[in-house]
């Protein structure tokens, strides 16, 4: 499995629509900062098929220091979630046989469709420049 940077990305549009990469820079990097700003302000993004981000706030909790045992307070906090769309959850499908490994190769063909989407979390306040 390997790790795309936004350059690559970027270097791979601008190869393939024969545009200038700096101006494909501008505009990538235009639409991850509003994608930034709009969860900032608590809006939800929706992108057809592909998936939608929204903010939720993760309730206070007492956890446990692991190496005194003690108990810590964790204040809630925000964060984000996205749910996977329909065009991405039947590519991920079709290909979780090929390319996510073993672990599917003795299950039925809808178990993984019942499976719930992953979640990501991100701080609202991690920004790439």
């Amino acid at each position: 499995m390997a790790t795309i940077t936004k350059k690559e990305l970027i270097d791979r549009i601008a190869e393939t629509h024969k545009l200038k990469r700096v101006m494909v820079k501008k505009v990538v990097q235009q639409f991850l900062d509003e994608i930034v700003v709009d969860l900032s302000k608590g809006n939800r993004l929706e992108f057809r098929d592909f998936g939608v981000f929204e903010v939720r706030i993760r309730r206070a909790r007492k956890a446990q220091n692991p190496k005194t045992l003690s108990p810590v307070h964790v204040p809630s906090k925000r964060t984000v979630k996205f749910k996977i769309g329909r065009i991405m959850k039947q590519q991920l499908l079709a290909t979780s046989g090929k390319s996510l490994g073993s672990s599917s190769a003795g299950a039925s063909p809808n178990a993984s469709a019942s499976a719930s989407p992953s979640t990501t979390s991100v701080p609202p306040s991690s920004k790439q420049a």
